[in-house]
């Protein structure tokens, strides 16, 4: 049988071996030439008489006999501990490696640095196909498998993201286990792309069973009747509260406009490729328009929510005020007192910006329930209520952000908006606040790399900012629609 040594040994190890053997043949055949040349040597040197050749041979033969055989013996023995020496070494570093008889050529090991940069694009990559995935699946009817994929794959993205934000805080400790969660981060994402992947055919299916271009072309007008409206009702909030109320949205009407004049010239050129057949050409146009109509209504939603629960939360204010009392009146036997004095200081300034002009309720409300909550209380009904209110919107503000601006947001940002979702409502509060400042100082890295004149006019800026074209060519690169990592631009 031949060995399992033999079977893994690679080419130039074979090559050795045949060296080391054309030695040992060597000098067996200089020992042989040893033998031969005496006799040699008396057949063509001695022309003596033939009645005389018989002793003396005779006699030479005894003399020599012992004398002749030394240098053929050396050479013998030589040639002999050039074998067992060659034998030696290959046994020693056969032992010295991992995979017997081979050259290490195995490609280096990533640093942890590099894994975690992996792991970092996998999270990205996999939110964006979820987040585009799920924007494109709201112009289908029906799709049933494709939802399927999709609930699937946001079930492993939300995974990926838990194992993250351990990491993040240290656990594991070891270095085995923190690769071994990066690698756990990676194949989730995988897996989520993956099942999307799979869908995308049957999702397109949908799609051409559909009025795309009519359904497409009624949003934009839905919207684009909105607009004016959501308008007003920035600017009367930002006057009734402060500027500082509606901070968080201003500039959203305007990003709205620009994917609407994006969403205008691909819807029209849709049609003309409709018109002449171009289906293909129509296809292009109308997912690039849906995208951009859904990402405008992403932006005049977040302004038109936003101003709802300012008034909420002003209706709630005195109450959770009232409230806030009677829970530091059940606490004060058993709280700290210095937490007690801190709770009073903003309960009291709270109500001294309910008569000092335009406040932000929705900041006055989170400062009440943190007040409250820091003392030990927080477990009534208006403050319960409160948290909750305060905690949707800060959520709602970060999704909303990421959401148009998924071409700059990197992992932390996104990682940190998945916890909060998990989050009970006062750490869920605190969790999206610290991602929306993440996703911010991310979109202000980034730039804009699509900055000139021509690009804002005809919002391909925007469009690709917010992930609705790839961004990989000089006119925006093609559009992202349903799907994972390999088909989601298939629309080239």
């Amino acid at each position: 049988m031949t060995s399992s040594l033999i079977r893994g040994r690679p080419r130039h190890a074979t090559a050795r071996i045949g060296v080391r053997v054309g030695h040992a043949v060597l000098g067996g055949v200089t020992g042989a030439a040893w033998l031969v040349l005496p006799v040699m040597t008396t057949t063509a040197q001695d022309p003596v008489p033939a009645a005389a050749r018989e002793p003396v041979a005779t006699a030479r033969a005894d003399g020599a006999s012992t004398a002749d055989y030394v240098m053929p013996l050396v050479a013998v023995a030589a040639a002999g501990a050039l074998g067992g020496y060659g034998y030696v070494r290959r046994v020693r570093r056969a032992r010295s490696r991992t995979t017997p008889g081979i050259v290490s050529t195995a490609p280096p090991v990533p640093s942890p640095v590099d894994v975690e940069r992996q792991a970092r694009a996998a999270l990205v990559l996999a939110d964006d196909c979820v987040r585009t995935s799920r924007q494109a699946l709201g112009y289908v009817d029906g799709g049933d498998p494709a939802a399927e994929a999709l609930r699937t794959a946001e079930t492993e993205l939300s995974a990926a993201f838990a194992i993250w934000r351990r990491y993040e805080e240290g656990i594991p400790g070891d270095d085995r286990g923190r690769r071994q969660a990066l690698a756990g981060v990676v194949g989730r994402c995988a897996e989520a792309g993956r099942r999307l992947d799979a869908a995308a055919e049957g999702f397109d299916a949908e799609w051409d069973a559909g009025d795309a271009l009519a359904v497409a072309e009624g949003r934009f007008r839905e919207l684009a009747a909105r607009t004016g409206k959501v308008a007003g009702a920035l600017t009367e909030a930002g006057e009734h509260y402060g500027s500082g109320a509606v901070a968080a949205v201003l500039g959203y009407v305007e990003q709205a406009k620009d994917r609407l004049v994006f969403a205008t010239g691909r819807l029209n050129q849709a049609r003309r490729d409709a018109d002449s057949g171009d289906g293909d050409g129509m296809r292009r146009g109308v997912c690039a328009a849906e995208g951009a109509v859904a990402q405008a209504g992403v932006l005049l939603g977040g302004v038109a929510g936003l101003a709802a629960e300012l008034r909420t939360a002003a209706g709630l204010v005195p109450a959770a005020l009232t409230g806030a009392e009677k829970e530091l009146a059940g606490v004060r036997e058993a709280a700290s007192p210095s937490r007690l004095a801190h709770a009073d200081t903003v309960l009291a300034a709270v109500r001294e910006e309910l008569t000092g002009g335009p406040y932000d309720p929705l900041d006055a409300l989170r400062r009440v329930v943190r007040a409250v909550e820091g003392a030990g209380g927080g477990r009534s009904g208006v403050i319960s209520a409160g948290a909750e209110l305060v905690a949707r919107s800060a959520l709602g503000a970060a999704d909303d952000f990421v959401e148009v601006h998924r071409r700059a947001v990197g992992a932390e940002a996104r990682a940190l908006l998945a916890e909060a979702r998990r989050a009970a409502a006062g750490d869920a509060d605190r969790l999206a606040r610290r991602a929306r400042e993440l996703a911010g100082r991310d979109v202000r890295a980034h730039g804009n790399p699509y900055a000139g004149e021509a690009a804002h006019e005809s919002g391909l800026a925007g469009a690709v900012l917010g992930g609705v074209l790839l961004g990989e060519e000089a006119d925006g690169g093609p559009v992202v629609t349903f799907g994972g990592p390999q088909t989601r631009a298939r629309l080239r």
